[in-house]
């Protein structure tokens, strides 16, 4: 007589109940041999890629935002705000202190969509899927992480190309936009990693949405992204000190204006532009790597009961 089994895809399958009922049977240690943390993240590298490209509202929406601010506050806020900028950094429009800020908003909205993504994947019952499937979990991050990446990558190209046309000059050129966007996407991975954690605790399409974007705006505002950190109230400044966005738009635009702007952190040891860009890039790696840690811990840590 048999008893019903589940093989490594989530099928049922006939055992002999003779055979041990802990451990492995033969078959689920051959197919978890043919898997690779390579071919595991690839494999949800695309399946996400995809996703994204058949949901285009998604994409257009976390993108729609951040244009609005560029030409808006760029309009409208221009002559007001670009006199503090000049009092701070001679010599500079405002499009063009502006641009680094917008690039990390793009970053910021489009990481809030993930943990959304993951809450649909609970609710359709595809996440729980993946949890008996024999996959590597920490692969199952790593190729979300980087399809959202991805996204981010040519979103934040998108701004740099928009700002351009309004008059924003990069002064390293190619190579500096490049580097933009490089920190943009080092800024976006502890985001997703927070939006990833919300959606596997709340299980909540509309809790993860409030608690991402709860703290999305005051991030923006509470920071130097729109304005000198010496034009801002006293608490706002404290504030602002601790702030993830301070340290990736102190870099960005670093890079952007090809000279040190960091308001935070004073460092001397490398030259020009590199004194504002390598302090923001070393918080926000370590920031990245604690976040990435406790997301992976609890997607580990979860099993198919808790997304029941």
């Amino acid at each position: 007589m048999s008893t019903p089994d589940a093989d490594s895809t989530g099928s049922r399958t006939e055992t002999d109940p003779r055979e041990p009922t802990t451990g492995t049977t033969p078959d689920r240690e051959v197919s978890r041999s043919a898997n690779t943390f390579a071919g595991d993240a690839w494999v949800n590298f695309r399946r996400w890629t995809l996703k994204a490209v058949r949901n285009p509202f998604v994409l257009v929406v976390s993108l729609v935002q951040p244009v609005i601010f560029l030409v808006l506050f760029t309009e409208v806020f221009g002559n007001v705000a670009g006199a503090a900028v000049n009092r701070g950094i001679p010599g500079i429009s405002y499009e063009t202190y502006l641009v680094p800020a917008i690039a990390v908003q793009v970053a910021l909205a489009a990481a809030v969509t993930s943990g959304v993504g993951l809450v649909n994947d609970i609710e359709n019952g595809m996440f729980e899927k993946v949890l008996v499937s024999p996959m590597n979990r920490t692969a199952v991050f790593v190729g979300k992480t980087a399809a959202e990446v991805f996204r981010i990558a040519v979103q934040i190209a998108i701004i740099l190309g928009l700002g351009v046309l309004l008059g924003a000059e990069i002064a390293t050129g190619l190579v500096g936009a490049a580097g933009i966007v490089a920190v943009g996407v080092l800024f976006s991975l502890w985001f997703v990693a927070f939006s990833n954690a919300l959606a596997v605790l709340t299980r909540d399409q509309e809790s993860t949405i409030i608690g991402a974007n709860l703290l999305q705006f005051p991030l923006l505002f509470l920071s130097s992204a729109f304005l000198p950190l010496e034009a801002l109230p006293g608490w706002i400044r404290t504030f602002a000190a601790l702030n993830p966005v301070t340290y990736g738009v102190d870099a960005a635009r670093s890079i952007m204006l090809d000279r040190d702007v960091a308001t935070v952190i004073e460092v001397t040891t490398f030259e020009g532009a590199l004194n504002g860009v390598v302090p923001g890039v070393a918080v926000l790696a370590a920031l990245d790597l604690v976040l990435g840690a406790v997301a992976v811990y609890l997607l580990s840590q979860a099993t198919s009961s808790d997304v029941k």
